[in-house]
């Protein structure tokens, strides 16, 4: 009895020496591995290592959005042909010709672009400028999520003209007010030429003074009257919250007398206000080369030396 009683002693002191000898193992293996050495941190093997972003990856990609009847839903986003008179194809066309796409990536969304008139026949046809205003963000905050989910180092610059400059411009605000698709970081700037919902005092106007406001504040109390013309066209008003965190990086380019950002408050005929908010005509359709806006130079010269200093900045 005593004898196997020694053993079973014996037994128990061997299996908690071994406990202990495999608990002082684990602990000596945690703590080197927590530990770093001289060179730094030490790595585990339950690192990853961290994704390598593909070849095509660009330090900057620019987004241009066109205006409307500028651009179709299926245009080609490098290579533009829905309307080779498109004005921003005025600043693109130099941008593709001055860099590498692998290191300025230019990009042209494709929208239907369209603002539905139910004074002519080509009109009636259209889309709305409601749909057609969402196709457009919609693809830009997919172009930028994309690209900055891809390419983690790219950041971005985005652009636009008339119906396209409200779409840049509503993107520019959710991005300083932290609403995505991107960072406010990552943007270097917006650019937006003739934008519908323009404000005095807010972003940067690096031209003449205009004194009105966007046609769709100027227009917003007069809904129903807009609705006359252009049904589908809701006029939105202020951008809340202003373009946030990248206030200072939100340009704002509007020529004198353009009635489509420069309204005045107080509309006097709200149907000849409506018609002139959806036709390109007068100086709506002189930004690339009416000397006026931005003395000294054109719009498009302004743009393209603006994102010339930018890249050459990085």
């Amino acid at each position: 009895m005593r004898q196997s009683r020694n053993v079973f002693v014996v037994a128990a002191v061997i299996v908690v020496l071994a406990l202990i000898g495999l608990g002082i193992y684990q602990w000596r293996t945690t703590s080197e591995t927590d530990v770093p050495s001289a060179d730094g941190p030490r790595e585990t093997t339950s690192e990853a290592a961290a994704p390598a972003e593909p070849d095509w990856c660009p330090a900057v990609e620019v987004i241009s959005v066109p205006g409307t009847w500028e651009s179709s839903r299926d245009d080609d986003p490098f290579n533009p042909q829905a309307n080779p008179a498109s004005f921003m194809l005025s600043i693109t066309r130099p941008l593709q010709e001055m860099y590498d796409i692998n290191h300025v990536r230019v990009f042209t969304v494709p929208y239907t672009a369209q603002f539905r008139n139910i004074q002519t026949a080509r009109g009636r046809a259209e889309m709305t400028y409601d749909d057609s205003r969402a196709e457009g963000t919609a693809k830009l905050r997919g172009e930028l999520d994309f690209v900055a989910r891809t390419c983690p180092s790219t950041q971005f610059i985005i652009a636009g003209f008339s119906q396209g400059a409200v779409i840049v411009g509503d993107v520019a605000s959710s991005i300083g007010n932290s609403a995505g698709p991107i960072n406010p970081d990552r943007l270097l700037g917006a650019v937006m030429i003739a934008d519908g919902r323009r404000e005095n005092g807010i972003g940067v106007n690096p031209g003449a003074e205009v004194h009105g406001t966007g046609a769709e504040i100027a227009l917003q109390p007069l809904q129903r009257v807009a609705d006359a013309v252009t049904p589908g066209a809701t006029m939105t008003g202020p951008r809340p919250g202003g373009f946030g965190l990248v206030e200072d990086r939100a340009f704002e380019i509007c020529a004198p007398d353009d009635t489509v950002c420069d309204a005045p408050q107080g509309v006097g005929n709200a149907i000849d206000r409506a018609h002139a908010l959806i036709a390109a005509n007068g100086n709506h359709a002189m930004y690339a080369t009416n000397p006026a806006v931005i003395p000294g130079t054109t719009v498009p010269e302004w743009t393209v030396n603006w994102v010339r200093d930018v890249v050459g900045s990085l």
